[in-house]
């Protein structure tokens, strides 16, 4: 059996001063049921995974696995999660691998624990263990009546018994507790105020940190005066090459503090907001650079000369995406104290390993001398991969000689932390008279390379991704490139259908063998009234695709002011496919928030700068979806219970944007081919005839 992410390499992780972090050794495979698992002596269970929690909800889901496994109820179970120094090493909770892989993995542990207490009742009752059942927390005998707890069984002793990727586990047909609706085990505590996320940690001493970031991205230091601030009661000045930072005994007083700093910075000529696409075109990077957003790839099939010439239409088109921020409701934080040689970090972040390979990197330690623990997080959106506080919040701790609490403000989080990879798309796609495509061609720069192949069946294609050298610090956001990549190729698709005046669907599904993915445009088409007619000024559009095993189609109907440059969406249905479903309530939740998120990416957001200054950096110059903005929302759950489970929280997201495209087209014959939509529509994008 191998432990999630064992064999896999550790992303690159990238401290404050752009270094790449050493990659740890990997630890040995954790086989053993007792590295995942714990039954006490009262028969209370304790399950160990180095996921985090971050409002997804999984502490919930993971928990219905093994409750399933075990024969339990939820409330029996309870998770330590993403603690290095409790749980076994996880790569990260990234890419929608909880479900499949974590969830397969418990339910495997838990399977083999309950046989092994199965074993150790027929052996202390020195009975056949076919004439045992097992339920409710106990191992009964019926022929004799004789019943023991699981906590009698183990005597709260460490199991030691490797478990085995050929342990049977429960199929979904027949799941008792998983796929049933199950709420929050965590519910009562958040709605009453008892989580304590980062921003709620005290230790004794603990004093507030700040950092003085530079004037620009790429400025250095020319001259600084950090003695007023120094001077000032309860202040330490911590200078550590380039890294500048105070601490105080308020959050208040380190604020004060950092602007007693005075500091000079050279400044170097940087490009702007404008001329983004453009560079990003002329500024390709060596395959495999670092810093890139993702190695070069390619995906082909047959002649495109051949699908070409086959074509009766070809239609292309150059579509964009703006960079844009993860924005979670809780900015990055951290904790840092250290005692005795010793670092331990609370911090909110997915991959708490890979935190502890970037502070062992940056402080020169062995990673058996850090802890990093991850309390509830609010919010990451792909965006809390780095261990940016973490490793401010451990050099201001070491050099004010107390635990120090870093929490970046939104100006910080804007300015400072990584964004969603803006990129340029070209795509062009080859069709006969029928409908059928013939050649399709992508290339797709800086965004990434997520879903870059088509999911329709072209004989001719080919796909490329080519990284370039990004102007802005950028890394993972929700389904990666995905949406971007989905966001061109049904755009393009829809403008096929068009040319050759034929209707959306239809034409996707004539192009469509992947019956899961006709599923889906079926359901949504069939949820929306697809093809009735609307009143004047609105339109229907739909999208759709596939990515992390998962399968989604939108539909969406707008309302376009075009003379105004407004677009109102009117309603939302989305059709999704994860196999077999865990728990619908909290997909649907997923569902719901990924397309809530997805309208801002669509419609509004977008980051600003110049010359290395990010310009939109508080929320009122950065617009978020807001309740007034929410349609109507119907989500269709397809529960396939005859295929795995797949990731809910990501694919749902793909849709949304190429469906409003869509849509608003088909109100007013504006084809908008840049995310967000809305400047190209108030610019007056031309209708296309």
């Amino acid at each position: 059996m191998s432990r999630p992410g064992a064999n896999e390499t550790r992303p690159a992780a990238t401290g404050q001063s752009g270094t790449p972090g050493r990659a740890a050794d990997i630890e040995p495979e954790a086989t053993v049921i007792g590295d995942w698992l714990h039954i006490d002596a009262d028969g209370s269970v304790v399950v160990y995974t180095g996921k985090t929690e971050v409002g997804q909800d999984i502490r919930t889901s993971l928990a219905q696995a093994v409750a399933d496994e075990l024969r339990l109820q939820v409330a029996a179970i309870s998770l330590v999660m993403a603690d290095t120094d409790r749980t076994p090493y996880d790569m990260g909770t990234v890419g929608s691998r909880t479900t499949p892989v974590m969830a397969t993995t418990l339910r495997r542990v838990a399977a083999a624990t309950r046989e092994l207490l199965v074993a150790v009742a027929a052996e202390r009752w020195q009975v056949a263990r076919a004439e045992l059942q097992i339920a409710a927390g106990q191992v009964a005998h019926p022929p004799t009546g004789r019943t023991i707890g699981y906590g009698q069984l183990t005597g709260g002793q460490r199991m030691n018994q490797e478990y085995s990727e050929d342990t049977p586990i429960t199929s979904a047909s027949q799941w008792a507790v998983a796929g049933t609706s199950v709420p929050r085990v965590d519910g009562r505590a958040l709605v009453t105020g008892r989580i304590r996320y980062t921003a709620d940690l005290r230790r004794p001493g603990m004093h507030w940190g700040a950092v003085l970031r530079p004037a620009a991205h790429a400025a250095t230091l020319r001259h600084i005066d950090t003695q007023a601030a120094a001077a000032l009661p309860g202040v330490t000045v911590v200078h550590d090459g380039s890294f500048v930072g105070v601490t105080a005994p308020t959050r208040a007083a380190a604020r004060a503090a950092l602007a007693a700093i005075e500091a000079e910075w050279i400044v170097p000529r940087q490009i702007d907001t404008v001329e983004l696409f453009e560079y990003l075109r002329e500024h390709p990077l060596p395959p495999d650079d670092p810093a890139g957003s993702g190695r070069a790839a390619v995906d082909e099939a047959g002649s495109l000369e051949a699908g070409w010439n086959a074509a009766e239409q070809v239609v292309a088109g150059t579509y964009t995406v703006a960079y844009i921020a993860h924005v979670p409701l809780e900015p990055r934080a951290a904790v840092a104290e250290w005692q005795d040689g010793r670092l331990t970090v609370w911090t909110g972040t997915q991959r708490p390993f890979g935190v502890r390979s970037e502070l062992a990197h940056i402080f020169d330690l062995p990673e058996s001398a850090i802890r990093v623990i991850v309390p509830p997080t609010g919010g990451t959106y792909g965006g809390k991969h780095l261990g940016d506080a973490a490793i401010e919040a451990a050099r201001l701790a070491r050099g004010a000689g107390r635990p120090v609490k870093l929490i970046w403000t939104r100006e910080e989080e804007f300015s400072w932390a990584y964004f969603r990879p803006a990129g340029v798309i070209d795509v062009r796609g080859g069709v006969r008279g029928d409908g059928t495509l013939t050649a399709w061609e992508q290339a797709t720069f800086n965004a990434g390379s997520a879903a870059l192949r088509t999911p329709y069946a072209v004989a001719n294609q080919r796909s490329a991704f080519h990284p370039t050298r990004a102007p802005l610090r950028q890394g993972s956001y929700r389904a990666l490139a995905a949406t971007a990549n989905h966001f061109a190729r049904e755009s393009l698709m829809d403008e096929l259908a068009h040319a050759l005046r034929m209707d959306p669907l239809a034409f996707r599904l004539r192009n469509l063998q992947d019956a899961r993915l006709r599923a889906v445009f079926e359901a949504a088409a069939a949820r929306l009234g697809w093809g009735k007619a609307l009143p004047e000024g609105h339109g229907a559009g739909i999208a759709g695709g596939t990515e992390k095993g998962s399968y989604v189609a939108t539909c969406v109907e707008v309302m376009v002011d075009a003379s105004a440059g407004t677009v109102q969406v009117v309603r939302v249905v989305q059709a999704f496919e994860c196999g077999a479903i865990v728990n619908p309530d909290g997909l649907q939740n997923q569902v719901v928030g990924a397309i809530i998120q997805g309208l801002g990416g669509a419609l509004w957001e977008a980051i600003d700068f110049a010359d290395g200054r990010v310009l939109t950096r508080r929320l009122a110059d950065y617009r978020v979806p807001r309740f007034d903005d929410i349609p109507p929302i119907e989500v269709v759950l397809l529960d396939r219970k005859d295929l795995p489970s797949a990731g809910g929280s990501e694919t749902p997201i793909i849709g949304i944007a190429p469906a409003i495209a869509n849509a608003v087209f088909a109100a007013c014959g504006m084809r908008l081919r840049s995310l967000p939509l809305l400047p190209a529509l108030r610019a007056g994008a031309r209708p296309v005839t």
